[in-house]
């Protein structure tokens, strides 16, 4: 089944290109395409999309409010199923403070506008499969800082982290320091397909969304530091 996917970007050009590209490819669908962050909200729950790819910057609500209603990240999460589509955030790499507000708000990933059509092609594809780090040298940074911005500090409690096996906390912390299936799977002398194994399972323990989560829960709960 193609992936169903909405395009949310004030700038035309931007949403043929994507268009056109993707009417090619059968493993992909453009169900539908928003000019502001209101019509993505809406549209969003018309169409129930697996992915939308959103820009930022749009006149009225932008891109962060509105990944936050598909999301639920303010707890308000689109009714009949939308709330499951994952956002992928159209950034550039200077804009750090819309990206430590696209993760708030419940984003999946992060795409430059300028970026080659074939990987912004890609990412979408990891993202639809529950992945969210596509550009590991600047998820990294990004995820990082972000962490290093919100983890706890001070009087501020630690997460508690309940339900979890000793192991599944091995494998939460080496997912905090942004290593992927495959390293920690060499790093735990395990396989690949156990790796991916204990992730399903964080993902379900502690009701995470995708590894971004994970990731945001590894710091919060003081298992990496953002030194690390």
């Amino acid at each position: 089944m193609a992936v169903r996917v909405l395009l949310a970007d004030d700038q035309q050009l931007i949403r043929t290109a994507l268009r056109m590209v993707m009417a090619d490819l059968p493993d992909l669908e453009v169900v539908g395409e928003a000019a502001t962050g209101g019509e993505a909200v809406a549209l969003t729950g018309e169409l129930d999309p697996d992915v939308v790819v959103m820009d930022i910057r749009m006149p009225g609500m932008d891109g962060i409010e509105a990944t936050r209603r598909i999301t639920g990240g303010a707890g308000d999460a689109i009714t009949g199923g939308a709330g499951d589509a994952r956002i992928v955030v159209l950034t550039t790499f200077d804009d750090d403070e819309y990206v430590y507000g696209a993760l708030r708000a419940g984003a999946s990933g992060f795409l430059v506008k300028d970026m080659a059509l074939d990987d912004i092609i890609g990412a979408v594809r990891v993202v639809a499969a529950g992945d969210a780090l596509i550009a590991p040298s600047v998820t990294r940074r990004l995820i990082q800082d972000f962490a290093g911005r919100t983890a706890p500090a001070g009087g501020r409690a630690r997460r508690e982290l309940t339900g979890i096996t000793e192991r599944e906390r091995e494998v939460l912390t080496l997912v905090g320091t942004g290593l992927s299936n495959a390293e920690i799977a060499d790093e735990l002398c395990i396989s690949v397909a156990t790796a991916k194994t204990y992730m399903t399972r964080l993902l379900t323990k502690l009701d995470a969304r995708d590894r971004v989560q994970l990731v945001i829960t590894a710091y919060e709960a003081g298992l990496v530091s953002a030194g690390r």
